[in-house]
């Protein structure tokens, strides 16, 4: 008699455990870091007591300081972790506008995909399920323009990063395209705050704390607001278009 061969299905209870299992450790996370407390350690006064240690540091070994930096940026936007201002004002104290921007937007880029792909793969299609006929229509819409929109909202400073991270993997944007949008998007604004750590010893120095809100001075603001404008014009293009035909 010839042996028979059993295929059993996968266990359906370990597939959501296995989806959602990436959206639950950033979650979780984030509450592990304000339970132990760990926000108290994410302020300019911290900073100003641990600067020359920190400078010491860098001197003495730049290349695992640049590391040990980048992969504390990347997790802190991946667990949406308050405080990437101050990262980024560090990043320019300590490595320089230059090396210290790149750093900054490599890692920014990378812990928000992270953030992205836990969202997508928990919750984007679960959502569009449930919200019906009136969420696929939303999100054609929101696709068919991604990379215009995904770029106003990088370059808007009134959107908060995580959401950003958040809104795309809802509508089923493609990974290349949040990629791209994010990568370039966040250029501007941390062009600003690591002009503005590169100079922060002497801030510190002072006995001031750096003003975050430089962002929405006029002067930085509105052409933010301009490149964003110029970013929606394929979209306002596309509008026209369609109501003449």
């Amino acid at each position: 008699m010839r042996g028979t061969t059993v295929i059993t299905e996968p266990s359906r209870a370990a597939s959501p455990l296995k989806r959602f299992l990436p959206i639950i450790i950033l979650v979780a996370g984030l509450v592990v870091f304000f339970a132990l407390g760990l926000d108290d350690y994410v302020g300019f006064d911290v900073l100003r007591e641990n600067r020359m240690a920190l400078a010491d540091n860098v001197a003495a070994n730049s290349l695992l300081a640049s590391l040990i930096f980048m992969a504390v940026y990347a997790v802190a936007i991946a667990f949406s972790i308050p405080g990437g201002a101050i990262l980024t004002l560090v990043g320019g104290f300590l490595f320089g506008i230059v090396w210290g921007g790149i750093m900054v937007v490599v890692s920014a880029t990378i812990g928000a995909t992270c953030l992205f792909l836990a969202a997508r793969t928990a919750l984007g299609d679960t959502l569009r399920r449930k919200a019906g006929p009136w969420m696929a229509k939303l999100e054609g819409g929101f696709k068919d323009s991604a990379v215009s929109y995904l770029f106003t909202l990088r370059l808007i400073p009134i959107f908060p990063f995580w959401l950003v991270n958040l809104v795309p993997a809802f509508f089923g944007v493609s990974l290349g395209i949040f990629v791209l949008t994010t990568l370039l998007g966040i250029i501007p604004g941390t062009l600003v705050y690591i002009s503005v750590g590169n100079g922060l010893g002497a801030t510190l120095d002072a006995g001031s704390d750096p003003d975050l809100g430089i962002i929405f001075r006029p002067a930085i603001f509105l052409p933010l607001i301009g490149l964003a404008v110029l970013s929606l014009v394929p979209v306002i293009y596309k509008k026209v278009r369609a109501r003449r035909a």
